[in-house]
């Protein structure tokens, strides 16, 4: 795992945006994969300067979210379908029609999984997918104790979830109790994997994450398991990290040729 320490959430926004530029400018046809919350916020706004700036271009590219509340009107501002539209479609200039989110209005959850996971693979697989890590380590909707090895399928959300999600909502009790997310697994099969994490109150999921023991206790831990995943943090977030001086030495040394002789 790639570790990336920067001073605040600004500069995560950035380092995040930059890196998942590049990649576009390289494939104008990359399959990016969408985290919602708070935690990419910054980095999609990035993005939308650089397409407002015209410095980038994302018509080509396709997208496909982590998840969704089920029982949600898609009309509700906080329903994924519209944060989506409003936070990445539409300021990234994306062709809605290659914008996916599962069905979390199905009749049958477990068959909108399967569904949303044949047109993951009919697009060739997801090549970036955006991720941020909640206050209990859950990835997409992925709480405690979910599979490893777990596709797009209906979960139940933690109470610790639902009281995180409430400054959304009007309510506590508005917030859904179910939700239909891309599997541990199914994120596990993309390409790249790209972590932003910002603030203390993500301190102890990052350090569980990175450096805890590989568990089902903590989600995101799964990405100790992936070939490419790089994980960019504020220093408000990595302050429960024991070896942050050595990943600090890796960045300082990232781009320093080695020595001959």
């Amino acid at each position: 795992m790639d570790v990336v320490i920067v001073e605040d959430a600004a500069a995560v926004a950035e380092r995040a945006a930059a890196r998942i530029a590049a990649r576009i400018q390289r494939t104008p046809g990359l399959v990016l994969g969408l985290a919602t919350g708070s935690s990419p916020l910054g980095t999609y706004e990035a993005l939308a300067a650089r397409v407002r700036n015209g410095e980038l271009d994302c018509s080509g590219v396709s997208g496909f979210a982590l998840d969704e509340y089920a029982g949600i009107d898609y009309g509700h501002p906080e329903s994924y379908h519209a944060v989506i539209r409003r936070t990445v479609t539409e300021p990234l200039g994306l062709d809605p029609a290659r914008v996916h989110v599962p069905d979390g209005n199905a009749a049958d959850l477990a068959e909108a999984g399967a569904d949303y996971e044949r047109m993951i693979a009919e697009a060739g697989g997801i090549d970036v997918q955006v991720l941020g890590i909640g206050a209990n380590g859950h990835i997409g909707f992925n709480e405690p104790v979910s599979s490893f090895g777990s596709r797009t399928r209906q979960k139940t959300l933690s109470p610790k979830t639902r009281e995180d999600n409430a400054r959304f909502f009007d309510r506590l009790e508005d917030v859904p109790l179910q939700s239909i997310t891309q599997g541990i697994g199914t994120i596990l099969d993309a390409g790249e994997l790209l972590m932003v994490a910002q603030g203390a109150a993500k301190a102890d999921a990052v350090a569980a994450m990175i450096e805890g023991p590989l568990a089902s206790r903590c989600p995101a831990s799964a990405l100790q398991l992936h070939r490419n995943a790089t994980v960019i943090i504020d220093r408000a977030a990595a302050g429960k990290l024991q070896l942050i001086d050595y990943y600090e030495q890796v960045e300082r040394h990232r781009a320093a040729p080695i020595p001959v002789g």
